[in-house]
């Protein structure tokens, strides 16, 4: 059975040109990067060109890069190192990696944000209080694709004199980034999320932010994190960064254009559908769908069997027993939100995959609607 994989934003293969660029790094260019030997410094020339490809990705300073193991690490290194010992405001839309991370430090407030999924800078504002470390806003949501105003929140908390990260994971690589205009502090990425290998990921850390490190040991990434870098993952995370600044433009009207036919055609063709955060902007590539009637669990195990992988949101989330909370921040009841898919498009998609996943959407909604209709979820203690 052929199969089609539209899940992109929980996780991308790695890319071709990606995969030729590591190999020779796995196998030949194995020494340790704080060596002082040929092995070593032929190792820290590839660290370096890679933190000179992802700074250029992002309109950074090589050395304000940080090599990290991914978006979870980049986020809690971003929110402990500045703000454990304060109050931190964040948006209820958040990723788990960052509301998790700010329920260790010492208090946060959550800003609700409207029905398409999209915060008001003037919520932020009012929400800053005179122990407020951090403000820390996602750039595009993982679940909804709905960009996030950044750069007004940026200039906000500027004014106050704090600090400003985002959590870029999902912004990198479907989005174009210029760090110097949006104005953050921080920045995080994940190379996982644009077709480099997982457990590579990185910080933005503006020169002026003061940092206080989460890992200790040794004196790696200009004592901001310590540990051995992984070279290979650098590597990986550098040539997927060159090519996103070479291919993005092309790549997002692509996509853009395959989400805008699915999602036509979805609704010309299934009733009683609605795309959630529409009419906010939105990552190229993402469409979050509800099907009133049908719970999202059985659709996507039907999908499956045809051949279709689609998600019910978040990975991190998966398994959870409560709706998405990004969907009920947004306002949907939780039957409402039970009966929505995620579907992410990449560069494996064409236009034949997204009109066959139409066709197998249209038969498996019909079907489970005349056979297994949702049934209202039982009330949570």
């Amino acid at each position: 059975m052929q199969r089609y994989y539209f899940d992109h934003n929980a996780t991308t293969p790695v890319s071709p040109e990606v995969l030729q660029a590591v190999t020779p790094v796995m196998t030949e260019v194995y020494g340790n990067a704080s060596s002082i030997h040929y092995f070593g410094q032929i190792a820290r020339q590839r660290l370096d060109e890679a933190r000179r490809q992802i700074a250029s990705l992002l309109s950074a300073k090589p050395e304000e890069i940080v090599f990290t193991s991914g978006g979870t690490e980049s986020d809690n290194l971003a929110i402990l190192g500045t703000a454990r010992s304060g109050h931190v405001v964040a948006t209820t839309i958040e990723h788990p990696a960052v509301l998790g991370a700010i329920t260790q430090c010492a208090s946060s407030t959550l800003v609700p944000v409207d029905g398409r999924g999209i915060v008001d800078p003037d919520d932020i504002r009012r929400a800053l209080r005179p122990d407020t470390k951090l403000v820390s806003v996602m750039h595009a949501n993982n679940e909804l694709g709905t960009i996030q105003p950044i750069e007004e929140i940026a200039q906000i908390a500027a004014e106050a004199g704090i600090a400003m990260h985002s959590d870029g994971v999902q912004g990198a690589g479907k989005l174009p980034v210029n760090v110097r205009e949006t104005g953050v502090a921080m920045y995080s990425i994940s190379g996982h999320k644009f077709y480099a290998p997982k457990g590579a990921g990185a910080l933005f850390v503006r020169k002026e932010t003061k940092l206080t490190p989460t890992m200790f040991g040794g004196h790696h990434e200009r004592d901001r994190r310590a540990g051995t870098e992984n070279v290979p993952g650098a590597v990986g995370l550098g040539r997927a960064a060159e090519w996103i600044a070479e291919h993005g433009p092309s790549e997002w009207q692509r996509l853009q254009e395959l989400r805008d036919r699915l999602e036509q055609d979805i609704l010309d063709r299934i009733p009683d559908t609605h795309i959630n955060g529409a009419g906010a902007p939105r990552t190229p590539n993402t469409s979050n769908i509800r099907f009133d009637g049908i719970d999202s669990e059985p659709l996507l195990i039907a999908l499956d069997l045809k051949g279709f992988a689609v998600s019910s949101g978040s990975a991190c989330s998966s398994g959870a027993t409560e709706p998405s909370h990004v969907l009920k921040a947004i306002g949907l009841s939780r039957e409402q939100a039970r009966s929505s898919i995620r579907i992410s498009l990449g560069r494996s998609n064409d236009a034949s995959q997204v009109d066959a996943l139409v066709d197998a959407l249209a038969d498996c909604v019909a079907h489970l609607r005349r056979i297994a209709p949702a049934i209202p979820a039982p009330a949570y203690a």
